[in-house]
């Protein structure tokens, strides 16, 4: 119960004040999630639901800032979205798996998006950010203009890393440049300093994956077939 307390209550000190033990152990989790993310394993999604889960109760009471009144309901709300497109990433790449998975044993091969792919992303983003500012601006959150992407550009790097296109790292730049400046200004600081840490792994994942992208492909697990690629879709 000790720990369980100091989870849900307790600080780390650090020089000038202390940070928030459930900001900084869901960071660590999302962190973690973002590295088996890149080398493609599954454990990447229940990994990353336990961090979403901790960042939720953080953003959600805006517990642990000081600069803020509010709650950020951006940076709470795609904790939800993270959270239920983890279950689906979950579910995708274990099918992916027990396929076959990928010919260099990970769970699928990355690819890029097609054409019609890319359109669906960008209608997907401005649907997503004008319903995103329009709820936010409702409910009263922090910054709805800037929370508002935040939290559309995180469902679409998500979602494009269930459906495995190499174009969600490039979405997740987008989203650290703005979630970088919005987490500063309101106090954030562990989360805004796991932002800029993550843009060095995001950089990493998008070269990753990019080469990976020509090299790597889906293989069933037929042993009389073992050069045969096979694209599993949803």
């Amino acid at each position: 119960m000790a720990l369980l307390d100091w989870l849900l209550h307790g600080t780390i000190p650090v020089p000038g004040g202390a940070l928030g033990a459930r900001e900084v152990i869901g960071n660590l989790f999302g962190l973690a999630s973002a590295i088996l993310g890149m080398k493609r394993f599954v454990w990447a999604w229940p990994v990353g639901l336990v961090g979403n889960l901790l960042l939720f109760t953080v953003f959600a009471t805006g517990e642990f800032s000081g600069a803020v009144e509010e709650p950020l309901w951006g940076q709470a709300g795609r904790q939800v979205f993270f959270a239920a497109v983890s279950v689906y990433g979950w579910w995708r790449w274990s099918q992916a798996r027990n396929a076959g998975g990928a010919s260099d044993g990970g769970a699928i091969a990355p690819r890029w998006a097609t054409s019609s792919e890319r359109v669906q992303l960008v209608v997907l983003g401005i649907v997503g950010y004008a319903a995103a500012y329009a709820l936010l601006l409702r409910i009263g959150s922090w910054g709805p203009s800037t929370e508002a992407w935040i939290l559309a550009g995180s469902m679409l790097a998500t979602y494009g890393m269930a459906r495995g296109w190499v174009e969600f790292w490039l979405v997740w730049v987008l989203v650290d440049v703005v979630g970088v400046t919005t987490l500063v200004n309101a106090g954030f600081y562990p989360t805004a300093g796991m932002y800029l840490f993550y843009a060095v792994f995001v950089v990493i994942g998008f070269v990753i994956w990019w080469r990976d992208s020509t090299t790597v492909v889906e293989v069933t697990d037929e042993p009389d077939q073992p050069d045969h690629k096979e694209t599993i879709t949803v």
